[in-house]
């Protein structure tokens, strides 16, 4: 029974994470520089869950996540020649990041967190009864 406990609370931790990540990315959706000051755009980052290939799962608990930045989708290009960050040809070059993606992202890690401290609760009323049986 606590490693049902431990397996859901690696989980919590692992959708907080995501939901973190999630929401670095809404708030640099329009963030054109890194963090050096430098033409940049930010780029988009996620969280994979993992086990190895012997069946075990890695990181901090239970459930393992590894944090991925998107290089694979290129940045959007916005023409405006007057903006401090556009480049020779008058496009500003911001981070892909598709808000509404962002946010069906954001309801899916809510429900799976919301899940995970159901399944917790479930744990610890079996346990209480089990407690109650033995008395």
């Amino acid at each position: 029974m606590l490693k049902a406990v431990d397996v859901n609370t690696s989980a919590l931790v692992a959708q907080r994470q995501r939901m973190n990540t999630i929401a670095a990315n809404i708030a640099n959706v329009n963030t054109t520089r890194d963090e050096n000051g430098r033409p940049s755009p930010y780029e988009r980052r996620f969280v994979t869950f993992h086990v190895d290939e012997n069946g075990e799962v890695t990181g901090e608990g239970p459930v393992g996540f590894q944090i991925h930045v998107d290089q694979s989708t290129d940045p959007r290009r916005v023409y405006e020649p007057g903006h401090p960050d556009a480049d020779a040809d008058g496009y500003v070059h911001y981070p892909a990041i598709d808000l509404v993606t962002e946010f069906v992202n954001a309801l899916d890690a809510s429900r799976a967190y919301e899940a995970n401290v159901v399944a917790i609760e479930v744990s610890k009323d079996m346990a209480e009864r089990a407690l109650s049986i033995l008395a």
